[in-house]
C-alpha cells in the first residue's frame, strides 16, 4: 500500500474518533455543569476541558470569558477551530475522498452523509436548545461508521490502518476526558481523599462513566456504589472494558503487528510495547498515589510520541 494512501485512511478513522470523543467531553461537562455547583467551580471544569484539549489560547483569542454555550459553539461548530467537531468530520470526509478506491460503496455514503447532515444540524439552533441531542447523534454516526467498516470491508491492511488509527486516537481521548476531571482542581488526587470525595462526586462520576457509555458496565463489574478509584480503574487498566486505556493500547499493538511491525526492530513496536505493557501490569493505588492528572499527562504524551514514530516508519 502507498504510505500516502495509507496515511489518508489512518486519519480518516482517527478524525471521527475525535469527532466522537469531543461530543463526549462536551456532553459530560453539560451534564456536570446542570448539578448544583457554584459559578466557579462550573467556570473551572470549562475552563479545564479546554486546558485539557490544547484549545485554551485559541478560545482566548476569539472570547474575553469563559461561557458555555461560546465553548460549545467554538467546540461543536466552528469551522475555523481544527479540532471542533464540523471541522474534523469534514477532514474525515475529505481523506475518506481522497482513498474512494479502498473503501466499499457503504462505507463512503456513511461518511458523505454525515457531514451533509452535520452542516444541515449546524444551521438550526439545536446548540442552544438541546446540545446533548447533537452530541448523542455523533456519536450514533460515530458508532455507525465503525460497523460499516468491520461489516463491509475486506480484512486487509486499508482495514488495519483504519483499526490503527481508531484506537490511537480512542487511547488519546479517553485520557483527556478521564483527566478533564481533575485538571480544574487546586489539589491533586490522591488515595486519601476518596472517603471525602465519594458522595460529593458520585454524580460527575455518573456523568462520566454514562459519557463513555460505561455505566452499566461499572454496575457489572464492581456491583458497589460508584467510587474514583474504580472509576479510573475502569477506564484506564480493564482489558475488557472497551474504550479503556489499556483495550485501545491491545488494538493498537494488535493492529500494527496485521500491517508488519511485528519485529522489536520496529521502533512503533517498541513504544506502544512500553506503554500497553505498564498498563496491563499497572496497579491503580499505586498510580493515584503518584497523582492521576501526572500519570495522564505522561500517557498523553506518549501517545503524541507514539503517533509520530507510526508516521515515520509507515507513512513517509
Amino acid at each position: 500500500m502507498l504510505s500516502r494512501t495509507a496515511d489518508h485512511l489512518l486519519w480518516m478513522a482517527r478524525y471521527i474518533e475525535r469527532a466522537e470523543n469531543t461530543a463526549r467531553m462536551l456532553d459530560v461537562n453539560c451534564q456536570t455543569g446542570m448539578l448544583p455547583i457554584s459559578a466557579a467551580q462550573a467556570e473551572q471544569g470549562w475552563e479545564g476541558l479546554l486546558s485539557i484539549c490544547e484549545l485554551l489560547p485559541a478560545y482566548r483569542r476569539r472570547h474575553d470569558d469563559i461561557r458555555p454555550g461560546h465553548i460549545i459553539q467554538f467546540m461543536a461548530a466552528d469551522a475555523d477551530n481544527p479540532s471542533s467537531i464540523i471541522a474534523c468530520i469534514q477532514a474525515s470526509r475529505e481523506n475518506a475522498r481522497a482513498v474512494r478506491g479502498q473503501l466499499t460503496t457503504e462505507v463512503w455514503e456513511t461518511y458523505n452523509q454525515t457531514w451533509i447532515e452535520a452542516q444541515a444540524l449546524l444551521q438550526t439552533d439545536i446548540l442552544t436548545d438541546d446540545p446533548s441531542r447533537f452530541f448523542e447523534w455523533v456519536k450514533d454516526r460515530s458508532h455507525l461508521a465503525r460497523g460499516v467498516m468491520l461489516g463491509t470491508m475486506l480484512m486487509d491492511q486499508s482495514l488495519w490502518f483504519l483499526r490503527l488509527g481508531t484506537f490511537l486516537e480512542r487511547a488519546d481521548n479517553t485520557a483527556r476526558l478521564l483527566d478533564v476531571k481533575f485538571h480544574a482542581r487546586d489539589n491533586e488526587f490522591h488515595v486519601s481523599d476518596l472517603v471525602d470525595q465519594e458522595e460529593l462526586d458520585f454524580y460527575h462520576w455518573s456523568a462520566i462513566l454514562r459519557s463513555v457509555s460505561a455505566f452499566e458496565v461499572y454496575r457489572k463489574v464492581y456491583r458497589d456504589v460508584i467510587r474514583p478509584d474504580r472509576v479510573a480503574e475502569l477506564l484506564m487498566l480493564r482489558p475488557d472494558m472497551p474504550r479503556s486505556l489499556l483495550a485501545s493500547m491491545d488494538e493498537v499493538l494488535t493492529n500494527l503487528d496485521r500491517i508488519g511491525a511485528k519485529t522489536l526492530s520496529s521502533p512503533s513496536r517498541r513504544l506502544a510495547g512500553r506503554i500497553q505493557s505498564e498498563l496491563q501490569y499497572g496497579e491503580i493505588h499505586n498510580i493515584l498515589e503518584t497523582g492521576l492528572h501526572n500519570y495522564l499527562t505522561r500517557f498523553l504524551e506518549r501517545i503524541h510520541e507514539l503517533g509520530q514514530v507510526i508516521t515515520d516508519e509507515f507513512l513517509y
